[in-house]
Protein backbone atom coordinates (compact mmCIF):
# COMPACT_ATOMS: atom_id res chain seq x y z
CA UNK A 1 0.00 0.00 0.00
CA UNK A 2 1.60 3.32 -0.48
CA UNK A 3 1.06 6.13 1.68
CA UNK A 4 -2.02 8.18 1.53
CA UNK A 5 -0.43 12.13 0.87
CA UNK A 6 -2.05 14.47 3.33
CA UNK A 7 -4.19 17.83 2.41
CA UNK A 8 -3.19 20.58 4.54
CA UNK A 9 -6.65 22.16 4.83
CA UNK A 10 -8.57 19.40 5.52
CA UNK A 11 -9.29 19.69 9.39
CA UNK A 12 -12.22 21.39 8.54
CA UNK A 13 -12.90 19.18 5.52
CA UNK A 14 -15.03 16.19 5.38
CA UNK A 15 -14.63 15.31 2.05
CA UNK A 16 -13.12 17.01 -0.95
CA UNK A 17 -13.09 16.05 -4.65
CA UNK A 18 -10.61 17.34 -7.38
CA UNK A 19 -10.80 16.84 -11.18
CA UNK A 20 -12.73 13.65 -10.31
CA UNK A 21 -14.00 11.95 -13.46
CA UNK A 22 -15.65 8.14 -14.11
CA UNK A 23 -15.88 6.74 -17.07
CA UNK A 24 -17.31 2.88 -17.73
CA UNK A 25 -17.16 1.11 -20.45
CA UNK A 26 -14.70 1.85 -23.84
CA UNK A 27 -14.92 3.34 -27.20
CA UNK A 28 -18.51 4.02 -28.82
CA UNK A 29 -20.11 2.10 -25.44
CA UNK A 30 -18.03 4.49 -23.13
CA UNK A 31 -20.15 6.38 -20.44
CA UNK A 32 -18.91 9.39 -18.58
CA UNK A 33 -20.49 9.13 -15.22
CA UNK A 34 -18.53 11.94 -14.10
CA UNK A 35 -16.69 14.78 -15.22
CA UNK A 36 -13.63 16.57 -13.93
CA UNK A 37 -15.74 16.90 -10.67
CA UNK A 38 -14.36 19.08 -7.56
CA UNK A 39 -16.23 19.84 -4.21
CA UNK A 40 -15.44 19.99 -1.06
CA UNK A 41 -18.14 19.62 1.67
CA UNK A 42 -17.11 21.30 5.39
CA UNK A 43 -17.38 18.80 8.63
CA UNK A 44 -20.80 19.14 10.80
CA UNK A 45 -22.83 20.03 7.21
CA UNK A 46 -25.97 18.44 5.57
CA UNK A 47 -25.47 18.09 1.62
CA UNK A 48 -27.92 17.16 -0.82
CA UNK A 49 -27.21 15.90 -3.89
CA UNK A 50 -29.99 16.13 -6.62
CA UNK A 51 -30.22 15.65 -10.36
CA UNK A 52 -31.88 13.63 -12.99
CA UNK A 53 -31.71 10.44 -13.94
CA UNK A 54 -28.33 9.38 -15.41
CA UNK A 55 -26.35 12.34 -13.81
CA UNK A 56 -24.15 10.82 -11.92
CA UNK A 57 -25.85 11.30 -8.43
CA UNK A 58 -24.77 7.50 -7.48
CA UNK A 59 -21.62 7.18 -8.79
CA UNK A 60 -20.38 10.54 -6.73
CA UNK A 61 -21.88 9.39 -3.75
CA UNK A 62 -19.71 5.87 -4.86
CA UNK A 63 -16.18 7.61 -5.74
CA UNK A 64 -16.86 9.87 -2.25
CA UNK A 65 -17.12 7.05 -0.33
CA UNK A 66 -14.00 4.78 -1.60
CA UNK A 67 -17.08 2.61 -2.63
CA UNK A 68 -15.98 3.31 -6.54
CA UNK A 69 -12.59 4.41 -7.98
CA UNK A 70 -12.28 7.37 -9.98
CA UNK A 71 -10.75 7.33 -13.73
CA UNK A 72 -9.06 10.08 -13.02
CA UNK A 73 -8.98 12.80 -10.02
CA UNK A 74 -8.41 12.49 -6.32
CA UNK A 75 -10.51 12.18 -3.34
CA UNK A 76 -10.32 12.69 0.23
CA UNK A 77 -11.70 11.82 3.58
CA UNK A 78 -10.45 14.61 5.94
CA UNK A 79 -6.42 13.72 5.58
CA UNK A 80 -6.30 10.92 3.66
CA UNK A 81 -6.51 10.43 0.04
CA UNK A 82 -8.22 7.19 -0.76
CA UNK A 83 -5.90 6.60 -4.06
CA UNK A 84 -3.14 5.69 -1.94
CA UNK A 85 -4.85 3.41 -0.02
CA UNK A 86 -5.45 -0.70 -0.99
CA UNK A 87 -8.89 -2.67 -1.40
CA UNK A 88 -8.09 -3.63 2.29
CA UNK A 89 -7.27 -0.79 4.02
CA UNK A 90 -10.07 0.91 1.54
CA UNK A 91 -12.28 -1.89 2.93
CA UNK A 92 -10.97 -1.15 6.81
CA UNK A 93 -11.88 2.69 6.22
CA UNK A 94 -15.21 2.44 5.23
CA UNK A 95 -16.39 -0.06 8.28
CA UNK A 96 -14.11 2.27 10.91
CA UNK A 97 -14.72 6.26 9.64
CA UNK A 98 -17.88 6.28 7.75
CA UNK A 99 -21.87 5.53 7.49
CA UNK A 100 -24.17 4.45 5.70
CA UNK A 101 -28.35 4.25 5.15
CA UNK A 102 -30.00 3.09 2.07
CA UNK A 103 -33.52 3.19 0.87
CA UNK A 104 -33.95 -0.59 1.85
CA UNK A 105 -33.30 -0.73 5.71
CA UNK A 106 -30.96 -3.81 5.06
CA UNK A 107 -31.86 -5.06 9.02
CA UNK A 108 -31.49 -8.96 10.08
CA UNK A 109 -34.60 -10.25 10.98
CA UNK A 110 -33.62 -12.28 13.68
CA UNK A 111 -31.77 -9.97 15.77
CA UNK A 112 -33.12 -7.53 17.95
CA UNK A 113 -32.72 -3.21 17.24
CA UNK A 114 -29.98 -3.56 19.34
CA UNK A 115 -28.44 -6.29 18.17
CA UNK A 116 -28.72 -4.64 14.42
CA UNK A 117 -27.48 -1.25 16.11
CA UNK A 118 -24.30 -3.20 17.38
CA UNK A 119 -23.55 -5.80 14.31
CA UNK A 120 -20.95 -3.18 12.80
CA UNK A 121 -18.90 -3.10 15.93
CA UNK A 122 -19.24 -6.60 16.82
CA UNK A 123 -18.08 -7.67 13.24
CA UNK A 124 -14.79 -5.26 13.61
CA UNK A 125 -14.49 -7.24 17.36
CA UNK A 126 -15.22 -3.80 19.10
CA UNK A 127 -17.55 -3.65 22.48
CA UNK A 128 -20.05 -1.27 22.11
CA UNK A 129 -19.91 2.61 24.06
CA UNK A 130 -23.18 2.15 26.06
CA UNK A 131 -23.35 5.75 26.78
CA UNK A 132 -22.88 6.53 23.11
CA UNK A 133 -25.21 3.83 22.22
CA UNK A 134 -28.10 4.85 24.87
CA UNK A 135 -27.67 8.92 23.24
CA UNK A 136 -27.78 7.28 19.92
CA UNK A 137 -31.17 4.84 20.86
CA UNK A 138 -32.52 8.12 23.03
CA UNK A 139 -31.93 10.23 19.34
CA UNK A 140 -33.71 7.61 17.09
CA UNK A 141 -36.44 7.31 19.91
CA UNK A 142 -36.27 3.49 20.12
CA UNK A 143 -34.89 3.44 23.46
CA UNK A 144 -38.26 1.68 24.11
CA UNK A 145 -37.74 -0.80 21.68
CA UNK A 146 -34.38 -2.45 22.37
CA UNK A 147 -35.03 -6.12 22.13
CA UNK A 148 -38.04 -5.49 19.37
CA UNK A 149 -37.34 -7.59 15.83
CA UNK A 150 -37.72 -5.33 12.53
CA UNK A 151 -40.85 -7.41 11.35
CA UNK A 152 -42.41 -5.91 14.33
CA UNK A 153 -41.41 -1.82 13.84
CA UNK A 154 -42.60 -0.01 10.94
CA UNK A 155 -41.19 1.45 8.21
CA UNK A 156 -39.93 4.69 9.49
CA UNK A 157 -39.00 2.78 12.92
CA UNK A 158 -36.91 0.09 10.93
CA UNK A 159 -35.12 3.36 8.96
CA UNK A 160 -34.56 4.72 12.44
CA UNK A 161 -32.54 1.73 13.24
CA UNK A 162 -29.90 1.86 10.32
CA UNK A 163 -29.71 5.59 10.49
CA UNK A 164 -28.49 4.27 14.68
CA UNK A 165 -26.20 1.28 12.95
CA UNK A 166 -24.93 3.77 10.92
CA UNK A 167 -23.94 5.91 13.90
CA UNK A 168 -22.85 3.54 16.37
CA UNK A 169 -19.18 3.53 15.06
CA UNK A 170 -19.01 7.70 14.98
CA UNK A 171 -18.40 8.23 11.31
CA UNK A 172 -16.63 11.11 10.06
CA UNK A 173 -19.32 11.38 7.16
CA UNK A 174 -23.02 9.11 7.06
CA UNK A 175 -23.46 8.65 3.27
CA UNK A 176 -27.08 8.05 2.72
CA UNK A 177 -28.91 7.12 -0.56
CA UNK A 178 -32.63 7.97 -1.04
CA UNK A 179 -33.15 7.09 2.69
CA UNK A 180 -36.93 8.43 2.33
CA UNK A 181 -37.59 5.95 -0.96
CA UNK A 182 -39.62 3.61 0.50
CA UNK A 183 -41.80 5.88 3.13
CA UNK A 184 -44.91 7.41 3.16
CA UNK A 185 -44.78 11.33 3.47
CA UNK A 186 -45.28 11.94 6.98
CA UNK A 187 -42.84 9.61 7.81
CA UNK A 188 -40.03 10.38 5.99
CA UNK A 189 -40.45 14.12 7.48
CA UNK A 190 -39.94 12.31 10.76
CA UNK A 191 -36.68 10.46 9.40
CA UNK A 192 -35.32 13.40 7.77
CA UNK A 193 -35.96 15.87 10.77
CA UNK A 194 -33.89 13.64 12.55
CA UNK A 195 -31.32 13.93 10.34
CA UNK A 196 -31.61 17.46 10.54
CA UNK A 197 -31.26 17.03 14.14
CA UNK A 198 -28.36 15.11 14.17
CA UNK A 199 -26.05 17.49 12.21
CA UNK A 200 -27.19 19.96 14.25
CA UNK A 201 -26.69 18.25 17.82
CA UNK A 202 -23.71 16.48 16.91
CA UNK A 203 -21.44 17.68 14.20
CA UNK A 204 -22.18 15.04 12.07
CA UNK A 205 -21.79 15.24 8.23
CA UNK A 206 -24.45 13.54 6.23
CA UNK A 207 -24.07 13.27 2.52
CA UNK A 208 -27.30 12.28 1.28
CA UNK A 209 -28.68 11.86 -2.59
CA UNK A 210 -32.28 12.17 -3.39
CA UNK A 211 -34.34 13.13 -5.71
CA UNK A 212 -37.22 14.94 -3.45
CA UNK A 213 -37.28 18.18 -3.64
CA UNK A 214 -38.79 18.37 0.30
CA UNK A 215 -36.28 16.03 1.22
CA UNK A 216 -33.57 18.66 -0.40
CA UNK A 217 -34.89 21.31 1.60
CA UNK A 218 -33.97 19.61 5.31
CA UNK A 219 -30.15 19.88 3.63
CA UNK A 220 -27.60 23.07 4.37
CA UNK A 221 -26.91 23.14 0.49
CA UNK A 222 -27.74 21.26 -2.60
CA UNK A 223 -25.17 20.49 -5.17
CA UNK A 224 -27.10 19.64 -8.61
CA UNK A 225 -25.71 17.39 -11.41
CA UNK A 226 -26.17 17.21 -14.60
CA UNK A 227 -24.46 15.13 -17.30
CA UNK A 228 -21.76 13.96 -15.21
CA UNK A 229 -20.74 17.51 -13.69
CA UNK A 230 -22.03 20.09 -10.35
CA UNK A 231 -23.95 22.62 -12.48
CA UNK A 232 -24.79 24.81 -9.26
CA UNK A 233 -24.74 24.52 -5.77
CA UNK A 234 -27.83 25.99 -3.69
CA UNK A 235 -27.50 27.50 0.28
CA UNK A 236 -30.18 27.71 2.41
CA UNK A 237 -32.41 25.47 -0.08
CA UNK A 238 -36.19 24.91 0.62
CA UNK A 239 -38.65 22.56 -1.01
CA UNK A 240 -40.27 25.29 -3.23
CA UNK A 241 -36.71 26.82 -4.94
CA UNK A 242 -35.37 23.01 -4.74
CA UNK A 243 -38.02 22.03 -7.13
CA UNK A 244 -37.98 24.95 -9.14
CA UNK A 245 -34.06 24.35 -10.00
CA UNK A 246 -34.77 21.07 -10.99
CA UNK A 247 -37.53 21.99 -13.46
CA UNK A 248 -34.92 24.02 -15.19
CA UNK A 249 -32.01 21.53 -14.77
CA UNK A 250 -32.35 20.37 -18.77
CA UNK A 251 -31.18 23.77 -19.98
CA UNK A 252 -27.87 23.01 -18.53
CA UNK A 253 -25.46 21.47 -20.74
Amino acid sequence: MSPARNNPTSRAIAVQMEGVSRQYGKNDARVHALRDLSITIPRGTFTAVMGPSGSGKSTFLHCAAGLDTPTAGRVWLGDTELSGLSETALTLLRRDRLGFVFQAFNLLPALTVRDNITLPLRLAGKKADENWLTEILIRVGLEARTSHRPGELSGGQQQRVAIARALVTRPEVLFADEPTGALDTRTAGEVLGLLRQIVDATGQTIVMVTHDPVAAGYADQVLFLADGRIVETMTEPTADRVADRMTRLGAWV
